[in-house]
């Protein structure tokens, strides 16, 4: 079966608006967590962030975009991300070969619309927005500005939709429905999301400390990220350089429960089972795991006992990059896709920052400080609610 390579990548994130500033973000140590700017909230001195620190008139004058445009901001980071990942890629001609994009996104156009809901009967320059609500109006306007005409699909799966993109990519080029597709996924911070999560006692009021016993909850994010991955055909045509290759995936559901993962963590253990004999890869053959690791109490303790019912006593290097970005939601696996990336790239294990006391329910502890080894596969999760349970295997381009 033939590989699918990795040949481009772009991100925009609370610690860097490129590849390379999130790499020295990553490398020293430096968190993005912090209070909220952007968005007038009652919460704003009661949780912290992972905020970009640009306004969305910023971002559509990087753009080029009309001033008076109906892109979400949700829009406007992922075509930020997705343009990085396609110049990083050399591609010129959009629709030069089978092309198409695969999105991921949870919030959709809902920052526009709730910061407008009261104004729309009354004031007609508003309702430009009603539009874009939808999950699908971003990954539209993404393809139309990078010009592609292949399919176009979003996907909505909470905190794993960019897992999911990045698997049905892999799946539509080994089934040769397309040659070339940008992966990925954007997500905005927005009242709703802030307010929902507020209510289900999961927000922390201070950095959130994955895989720590005495963890109070997650840091909500705002980030995109896209990967291009193109077939070995078009990589041995164009001699082009790779950055790595998806090896394998796998996705589960431990039907559990809305917004909780089960406490033996079977949805997390089977996608990754999964993953790794797509990859035809042992347990033993993963040298780094980027966890999921929300550093809410259910997650932690949910992947964790999966990862030991998958690797056993042998436990490889495992670390969660939360605690750089916040939750980014619909965009975390594809925010990951790229740290693992460059953990290949780089022989580094990333550190998860602000840990300090193992956690009573088993004996794993992350890496917590800047780490070099030799890393061939990278394994990282994603898991969302409703039990839908992702991973994705990354491996070293030889």
């Amino acid at each position: 079966m033939s590989k699918v390579a990795i040949t481009g990548m772009g991100i925009i994130s609370a610690i860097g608006n490129s590849v390379e500033e999130n790499l020295n973000a990553l490398l020293s140590g430096v968190s993005g967590i912090s209070t909220i700017e952007n968005i007038d909230t009652n919460h704003r001195n009661s949780i912290k962030v992972g905020e970009i620190k640009m306004t969305n008139l910023e971002l559509s004058r990087l753009l080029d975009l009309p001033e008076d445009n109906n892109f979400s901001r949700t829009a406007l980071l992922g075509l930020y991300a997705a343009k990085q990942a396609v110049k990083n890629a050399g591609i010129e001609n959009s629709n030069e070969y089978k092309t198409g994009l695969i999105s991921a996104t949870s919030v959709g156009g809902m920052d526009m619309t709730e910061r407008f809901f009261y104004d729309f009967i009354e004031n007609e320059e508003n309702r430009r927005y009603i539009l874009i609500n939808d999950a699908g109006d971003s990954s539209h306007k993404i393809a139309d500005n990078l010009g592609i005409n292949g399919i176009v699909t979003t996907i909505s799966t909470a905190c794993s939709s960019s897992a999911n993109a990045i698997m049905l990519g892999a799946r539509l080029i080994k089934s040769k429905q397309l040659e070339r597709v940008i992966v990925g996924g954007t997500d905005a911070l927005s009242k709703f999301t802030i307010n929902g999560f507020k209510t289900l006692m999961i927000l922390s009021d201070t950095f959130n400390t994955p895989f720590d016993n005495n963890r109070k909850g997650l840091n909500l994010g705002e980030a995109a990220a896209y990967l291009v991955l193109e077939s070995d055909e078009i990589v041995q045509k164009e001699g082009k350089k790779v950055l790595a290759y998806v090896s394998g995936y796998g996705n589960a559901n431990d039907a559990f429960h809305q917004t909780a993962s089960s406490e033996n963590g079977e949805g997390a253990f089977l996608a990754m089972e999964k993953a790794l004999k797509l990859a035809n890869l042992n347990p033993e053959d993963i040298d780094y795991i980027n966890a999921h690791g929300t550093a809410t109490q259910n997650n932690d303790l949910s992947e964790g006992r999966a990862i030991e019912s998958v690797f056993g006593k042998n436990v490889p290097d495992f670390s969660s990059t939360k605690p750089f970005t916040g939750h980014t939601l619909a965009a975390a696996a594809a925010i990951e896709a790229v740290y693992s990336i460059l953990a290949l790239q780089k022989n580094i294990i990333f550190p998860n920052l602000n840990f300090k006391t193992k956690m009573e329910e088993f004996d794993l502890v992350p890496v917590t400080e800047l780490k070099e080894k030799n890393i061939e596969n990278v394994l990282s999760n994603s898991f969302g609610f409703g039990g839908n349970c992702s991973t994705v295997i990354f491996s070293k381009s030889k």
